[in-house]
This record gives structure tokens, C-alpha cells and sequence, in this order.
């Protein structure tokens, strides 16, 4: 009994001194009350429009989701303890009441900021995995960034709410700071990666179905994961390519092109007439801008090759995928095939006359000459 006295001694003193303070403050008491009643109403109300923002388009998720669904987890208990803080500091509470509910309102402020923090960054995450990969591994694998995430954010409000009660950091500061080095040392190749996909997610340098090219590979986009990205290639096998090293390749997104350019030679023979070769760039123009999704850009005499008179065409095709390019470039060629066709143009193929000479140097013509 003689060791609780002195405790019991500390609630008497902190039981009246609350009571002289209801006595001394009452009008202010029931003021501070009223307004944290308001408050109390007002963070209510905005957690209540979070939630109407959280329900989700049938379409998908969206930013104003997110933002709702951060604000739909704001906890009654902050909302309590923030109506306390506002009576504490408006009826001037004693000492006594007022150390623990500023400690408590620290605890519960950063405890709601991590809360708000977490939710925001997550959905966040998962928002752009679904426009990344709606259907791939990578939504999926999100369950390992919210351990991540919430056990960084875990730390963080420890440390806050510890330097904010006066306790000394420091020590626990360098600890996790050695303990994060040897695990970013001995986790380099999978935080490599983990960090990879997340520049995937939020730079968006291709997604799932897109046609990519690096190094000397094609194909397209099967699937994002966490640690790698599955390609299927042209020729049909499956490409695993981890996505850090993936990023560190000059990408080529084909499927973002807004016009594939087209850049044909067509050889004609040498005896073919001047005039015909200065009215094909019109002809040309009129057969390419005839077809649609083709856009005709330049055509005329290029270069004397050794077995044909080189006429080059440019002109734009506008198509999504390669199997809608290939019919374009189909219509094409077989209009100037057409065209070839009417004007009576010849297409040139690589031939050679050999000479032959007698044993005194006379040449030999390489025919049978005609009789007199």
C-alpha cells in the first residue's frame, strides 16, 4: 500500500486540478465542445464523400478513387483525439490533461499521415498496373510493394512520433541505416528489378500488346511482372527478359508509331523511255493517294544502277499492327504492278554480256551473226 500511495496521490492531484478547471472554464469548456463537435461533423462528411469517390467506375479505377479511398480511411479514433486537442487548446486546459492529449494528438497524427501516405501511394501503384498490365502478373505481385511500403511507412512514423516525444533517434537512425545497406547489398539484383517495374508502371515506356524491338530482338509485350517482362517473339518462342535490364536497352515501341514510312526502289530497264520516267512521280502519287490509310510523300529518278534506272518511292502507311500494314503495302504494290502494266514499263533484272576474244585479240561477238 505504501508503494501506490504516491500514485494514488498523482490521480488525486490531476482529479481535482481537472475539477477546478471545469469550474474556472465551464462557458469555454461547452464552446470548445460545440466546436469540436463541428469538426468531429465536418471530418466525418469527408470521409463519407471519400467513400463516394472510392466506388470505382465499371470501367476501372481513376485518380479521384484513390484520393477517395485515402480519405475513406481516416480512423474515428483521430477524429476523437483531434476534437480533444481542440478543447484542450480553446477551454486552456491545465497541464495535467493538456501533456496527454498533445502526446496522444502526435501519436494519432502521424499514425493517419502514414495511413493517408500508404493508401495513396498504393493505389497509386495499382492504378498504373492496371493500365500497364490490366490482365499480366504484375497486379498481382503488388502484394509484396504493400509490405514494402507499409514497413517503410511503419518506420517512418515511429521515428516521427519517437523525436517528437523527446526520445533520441539517433542510435535507432543508424541501426536502420546499417540494416538497409546489407539489405540493399544482399537484395541488389531483386530491388534492381522491384524499382524496374515500378518505372515501367509510372514512366510507361510500352505496356501489355505492345510491339517492342531492343538489340537485335522483337516482339510483342505478353506480360509485365515484378522481376521480369515476357515477350513473345516473331518467330514464336517466349523472351524472359529481366526489367532492369530490359530499360537499359534502346526500346523501340512499334505500337506507338503514328505512321510507318515506306521507302521502295523501283528499277526500271535502261531503255526506257525519258518521258515515261518523268510522268511516274504523278502516276505514283495518283495509285499511292488512291489507297486508303496511305499517304504518298516524294517519288522520282534516283541513281544510274549498273543494270537498271533506280526510281524510288516514299510514302506513309497508317496502321496499328503489322498484319494491317502488310495488306496496305499489299494494295500498293499490286497498283503499281497495274500501273506498270498499262504504261507498258519494264521492271529490270541484273544481267551481264560477256566478250570473247580470238587468239590474236580479236573480239568474238557473244551471238551468231546473220548470214549474208
Amino acid at each position: 500500500m505504501l508503494r501506490q500511495r504516491p500514485v494514488y496521490d498523482e490521480i488525486q492531484s490531476i482529479w481535482a486540478s481537472t475539477l477546478d478547471w471545469f469550474d474556472s472554464h465551464t462557458t469555454q469548456i461547452v464552446i470548445a465542445l460545440i466546436l469540436a463537435a463541428i469538426i468531429v461533423a465536418l471530418l466525418m462528411g469527408i470521409r463519407w464523400l471519400g467513400k463516394k469517390m472510392a466506388r470505382k467506375p465499371k470501367e476501372g479505377s481513376s485518380w479521384r478513387a484513390v484520393i477517395g479511398g485515402a480519405l475513406a480511411g481516416m480512423r474515428f479514433w483521430f477524429m476523437a483525439i483531434v476534437a480533444a486537442k481542440v478543447v484542450s487548446v480553446y477551454a486552456i486546459a491545465p497541464p495535467e490533461v493538456a501533456g496527454p492529449v498533445n502526446t496522444l494528438f502526435i501519436i494519432a497524427f502521424v499514425l493517419q499521415a502514414a495511413l493517408f501516405a500508404r493508401e495513396l501511394i498504393l493505389g497509386a501503384v495499382e492504378l498504373r498496373a492496371a493500365e500497364a498490365d490490366p490482365t499480366g502478373n504484375l497486379p498481382s505481385a503488388i502484394g509484396l510493394i504493400r509490405v514494402l511500403v507499409s514497413i517503410a511507412l511503419a518506420l517512418m512514423a515511429l521515428i516521427l512520433v519517437l523525436g517528437n516525444l523527446g526520445v533520441n533517434v539517433s542510435g535507432l537512425l543508424a541501426g536502420l541505416g546499417i540494416g538497409g545497406i546489407a539489405i540493399g547489398l544482399a537484395a541488389q539484383g531483386i530491388f534492381s528489378d522491384l524499382f524496374a517495374a515500378l518505372t515501367i508502371l509510372f514512366d510507361k515506356p510500352f505496356r501489355k500488346g505492345d510491339i517492342i524491338r531492343w538489340d537485335t530482338n522483337s516482339g510483342t509485350v505478353e506480360a509485365i511482372g515484378l522481376k521480369s517482362t515476357r515477350i513473345r517473339s516473331l518467330t514464336g518462342e517466349q523472351i524472359i527478359v529481366s526489367n532492369s535490364n530490359l530499360l537499359s536497352k534502346e526500346l523501340r515501341n512499334f505500337a506507338r508509331v503514328e505512321y510507318r514510312r515506306i521507302t521502295q526502289v523501283l528499277g526500271l530497264v535502261y531503255h526506257t523511255p525519258t518521258e515515261k520516267i518523268a510522268a511516274l512521280p504523278e502516276q505514283l502519287r495518283a495509285v499511292v493517294d488512291g489507297i486508303e490509310g496511305c499517304n504518298f510523300l516524294r517519288a522520282g529518278l534516283d541513281v544510274f544502277s549498273p543494270s537498271s534506272v533506280d526510281v524510288q518511292l516514299v510514302y506513309d502507311i497508317h496502321a496499328e499492327d503489322q498484319d494491317e500494314l502488310l495488306a496496305h503495302k499489299n494494295d500498293v504494290n499490286i497498283a503499281v504492278l497495274n500501273l506498270f502494266a498499262a504504261e507498258g514499263l519494264a521492271f529490270a533484272y541484273p544481267t551481264q554480256t560477256t566478250y570473247t576474244a580470238a587468239p590474236d585479240g580479236t573480239l568474238v561477238m557473244p551471238y551468231a551473226q546473220s548470214l549474208p
